[in-house]
């Protein structure tokens, strides 16, 4: 009998089941922070965003700091998106082993909104007016058995609103954990617990006369992710539950597939945050053979429009 076949068929079978029941889930994009939930890499948005368990040159903290261990070379990577609406998000990112098992990654994850229109009580135009938001990210993970190894994102946050004259900072932190692990049929499994605890504290009395602080809470997010490869195509997955201090808000799928031709170019499809997505990557050499990755991908955001994403990977 064949089990490694026969368990890759029954999570198949697991995942469409799951798609059918989360096809209506909510949209989680009102909430705070959900910069750190559109993704961040090409490779990994026009796969769906389902790489818990999956290693992604220059991002694997960003998908689940587990993951680190088993990138046995120093990675560094750089993703720019181009949105529609005047918004922006680009991410960087450097990873590095620390013999014998363990791993340490330093992450920076920029968004914003430019050219807001701001007028006066009248109405007049006055000045065009931007928001940013930002996470710094330290990693760390240690591989515990040639199989397991566990891991943790600490998250340094801060917001910047415009308010009249006055730059409004909300500033926080906020914790990721997780856990990877190997199977010997070859299905990698993962779980991973995002924005625990995560946080803005705004103080207001910069603007009110009676201004106080304000805890503006970031939605918790467990995942669990596998990945495997499938005939002549490398499948991801993963299944989270979204929470609200306690109150669950909805439920989401993510999957998608990556085709390897000649070697060198991937073609990607993927399902993900309610968008279907496409892609392509091609695997060059810099300085060393295939030390370098460049990766595209397309996304069209119903109603905003058509969104491209660029990243370039580099293995040293």
């Amino acid at each position: 009998i064949n089990y490694h076949k026969i368990m890759k068929e029954k999570l198949i079978k697991i995942f469409a089941i799951l798609l059918i029941s989360t096809v209506n889930a909510s949209s989680f994009g009102s909430y705070s922070g959900s910069f750190l939930r559109m993704g961040t890499s090409a490779r990994a948005i026009a796969m769906g965003n389902g790489f818990t368990s999956e290693l992604d040159n220059g991002f694997t903290a960003y998908h689940n700091p587990a993951s680190l261990p088993f990138s046995l070379k120093r990675q560094i990577g750089f993703s720019n998106h181009f949105l529609p609406l005047d918004r922006r998000l680009m991410a960087a990112s450097f990873s590095t082993p620390l013999p014998p098992t363990a791993s340490l990654g330093l992450g920076w994850i920029s968004a914003g909104v430019d050219k807001i229109d701001g007028r006066n009580s009248s109405g007049k135009h006055t000045q065009y007016l931007s928001t940013s938001e930002n996470a710094f990210v330290i990693s760390f993970a240690q591989r515990f058995f040639p199989w397991l190894s566990i891991g943790m994102n600490l998250k340094i946050l801060q917001h910047q609103l415009p308010i009249n004259s006055i730059d409004l900072a909300g500033k926080g932190i906020g914790v990721d954990f997780g856990i990877r692990m190997n199977t010997k049929s070859g299905v990698k499994l993962a779980l991973m617990v995002q924005d625990l605890n995560s946080r803005y504290q705004w103080k207001t009395d910069k603007i009110y006369e009676r201004g106080k602080v304000y805890i503006d809470q970031f939605p918790t997010i467990i995942r669990l992710g596998t990945n495997f490869d499938y005939k002549n195509f490398h499948i991801v997955a993963d299944f989270g539950a979204l929470s609200n201090q306690g109150q669950i808000l909805g439920y989401s799928l993510r999957f998608g597939g990556e085709y390897k031709y000649l070697n060198n170019y991937y073609i990607r499809a993927g399902l993900g945050n309610r968008r279907m997505s496409v892609g392509v990557g091609l695997d060059w050499s810099l300085l060393k053979e295939k030390d370098g990755r460049l990766d595209y991908a397309f996304v069209y955001e119903n109603p905003a429009g058509a969104a491209h994403i660029f990243t370039y990977a580099f293995t040293f």
